[in-house]
Order: structure tokens, then sequence, then C-alpha cells
């Protein structure tokens, strides 16, 4: 189908503002079955390296709790102190356990994501309170595909439990037959290696759970083209204010190339069209460089300008187009110029030591010599 001319239709891929955004509210792609496998993996590893050593602790606990002397359990105090080191002994048998299942914990959340904290998620929100929405989300594709889910995982599940069953049938019927020490420390070991196979089974589950957060989370951050449209004005600035910056900022500039044309040595125009302002200093050394240049109204008020504060006006089209399209504001002019330009300088210089009397009067400007490459036509 179509897009609309409004561009109802959300088609465009979410842009980086976009995402940022979605991190800072809290929005990104989670996925519980990841969790959950990592729990139950770790959980299960460490349940296997370290059964036998709770093994080991279970039965010296059971050894000293059920061996009591008489004066022991008809004292209460004594029955407290023997309860509170039996939990002390037990929390630190159980220690690393626990210390695996924090780590798994915490890195199964940012398997998928990455790291975020977000105080934004945290705030309350009158529409997780609203039932209506409460509703619609309990009818939703995202609450469909959580039941089937659901579904999917129970059957992986008692599937593999089945087999672990089958496979471990030989070992529970051996654990009857043995005295209370190796059977304890069997059981350890058949819980923990059936609970590993039931955990691989969720890798499955966890397998089709990420890309499909993946999915969803990226379809949720769709944007139709007038959202893109939107943020992109948001973002860079509405046209006409756009527009009326760059036209301020032309005109500072102006303002500014206008203040340097009293200090220019030579006005060269084309004669109407074109006119470009040059400096050289002997002090610096270098090139000579171009003050100011123009077009148009711009080339007549450079003229008026340099005329108003006595600067040298030279017709040159040739050599001011040159300049004109060479050369950048307070930029030295191109190699292929000098040539040109210090025959202009001297003609210059001529002119005005004629005017204080030292010199004869220079003849007409001659040609300048202009490279075929920066040569430019009208």
């Amino acid at each position: 189908m179509a897009e609309s001319e409004s561009g109802a239709d959300k088609s465009e891929e979410p842009t980086g503002k976009r995402l940022e955004e979605s991190r800072k509210k809290g929005q990104i792609a989670r996925s519980k079955e990841l969790n959950t496998l990592a729990v139950m993996l770790a959980g299960t590893i460490a349940l296997i390296i370290f059964g036998a050593q709770l093994g080991v602790m279970m039965i010296d606990l059971m050894r000293s709790n059920f061996s009591l002397p008489r004066e022991v359990l008809m004292n209460e105090g004594s029955m407290a102190q023997y309860l509170f080191a039996s939990g002390k002994e037990a929390l630190a048998a159980l220690q690393p356990f626990f210390i695996v299942l924090l780590i798994a914990s915490v890195i199964g959340p940012i398997g998928l994501g990455g790291w975020l904290f977000s105080s934004e998620a945290l705030l309350p929100k009158g529409s997780r309170m609203n039932p209506l929405a409460g509703l619609k989300r309990m009818f939703s594709l995202q609450a469909l595909a959580e039941l089937l889910k659901a579904f999917v995982k129970f059957l992986v599940i008692l599937a593999v439990a089945l087999l672990v069953l089958a496979s471990d049938q030989d070992d529970l019927l051996a654990i009857a037959n043995e005295s209370v020490e190796p059977a304890i420390l069997h059981s350890l070991t058949v819980v923990g290696w059936s609970a590993f196979w039931l955990s691989c089974g969720l890798i499955l589950i966890a397998a089709v759970d990420v890309p499909f957060q993946l999915w969803s989370h990226k379809q949720k951050l769709m944007m139709t083209k007038q959202e893109v449209r939107d943020e992109y004005k948001d973002s860079e600035g509405k046209p006409e204010v756009k527009g009326r910056i760059r036209q301020l900022q032309r005109e500072m500039a102006e303002r500014r190339m206008m203040q340097s044309v009293p200090q220019a040595d030579v006005v060269i125009t084309n004669p109407t069209h074109f006119a470009v302002a040059l400096k050289y200093d002997q002090d610096k050394g270098g090139a000579p460089m171009l003050l100011a240049k123009g077009n148009d109204f711009i080339a007549l008020k450079i003229r008026e300008i340099a005329q108003e504060h006595k600067v040298m006006v030279l017709e040159s089209p040739a050599l001011a187009r040159a300049v004109y399209y060479s050369t950048e504001l307070d930029q030295e002019i191109p190699a292929g110029l000098y040539l040109a330009v210090a025959q202009v300088l001297a003609y210059v210089y001529q002119i005005r030591q004629f005017q204080a009397g030292k010199g004869k009067r220079p003849g007409p400007l001659p040609d300048l010599p202009i490279p075929p490459d920066l040569r430019r036509d009208e």
C-alpha cells in the first residue's frame, strides 16, 4: 500500500535522536528469557562446581546438629547460639553460589541493550495505572507473543525434563540403595546436571526471543516521514529562521569587509560587475592579500568607499575576475597571479610618485599576464 502524503505510515528507520531519547526514557530492547537463561546456567554450573563442597557442609551440619548433648537441648540460650552458628556456616558455604548468581543477574540484563540507568523510567506514570491501558496491553500483539512464548517454553522444558528423567532413571533408583552421606552427594550431582540440561533447554527460547525483542523494539521506534521532517526542523531549525541567520551573517561579513577597504593599496574593477581590494604588506612579506571582493551592488560599494578614502581604483577586467574567483577573503592571491598583481602595484606606485611630483606620468596600464587556468570570462 502506498504511503499517504501526510506520512501516516511508520516506514522510516528511527533516527539517532529518536534512539537516544528512547534510551533516556529507559526504552531499550530487553529479553527476560536471556536473563533467565544467564541466571539458570550460572546457577547450575555453580551447583555442579560447588555441589560436593555444599554436600559435605550439609553432612557436617546435620551431624553436629543431630548429635547435641542433653544439657544443650535443655538450654534455650544454647539452642539459639547453635542456630546462629549453623546459619553462619550455611551462609559461608553458600557464599560462592550466591556470588555467581549475583554476577549472572547483572550480566544477563546488560547482554542485550547494554548498561542503562534511567531516572525517567522510575517516575510514576498515570498511564501505568489506567485500567483501560492495562486491558489494551493484555490483548495486544505483545501479550499474545508472550502467551505463545510461555506455551512453547512449557513444551520445551517438559520435553527436556522427560529426557533428563529417562536418562537419570538408573541414578535416581540407585540413590535409594545408598547410605545417607553418599546419597546426599550423589543427589546433588544428579540435581546439578539435571538442572543444567533443563537450563540448556532455555537456549532455544532465548535464541527466538532475543531477535523478536530487537524487532519489536525497533517497530516501536519506527517513524513516519512527517515525524522525520518535524525532528529535522527541531534539530536543525526552521528554514525561514536559518535563512534569516544566514542573511545576518552575510551582512556582518560585508560590514567587516567594507571596513577593510580603506586599508587596501588598490581596488581592481571589471569596471562595473566586479571589484577586488588588495593589500601588500612589505614588512610581513608574503603575497598580496585580498581584503574585500564583490559583484554588482557590493562592487559599487567597494568602489565608493575606495574613492572616499582615496584608495587607487584601476580597471582590469581579466585580473578582477581572476582574483574574484580564485581567492577567498583574507587569503593570499594564488602564485599564478603574482606577476600581474606586481605590475599593478608597481603602476600604483608610479602614479603616487607622479602625484607627489617625483616622477613622470605613467602611461595606461599594460595588458596583464593572466594564466589560462585562472582566466574567467563573464
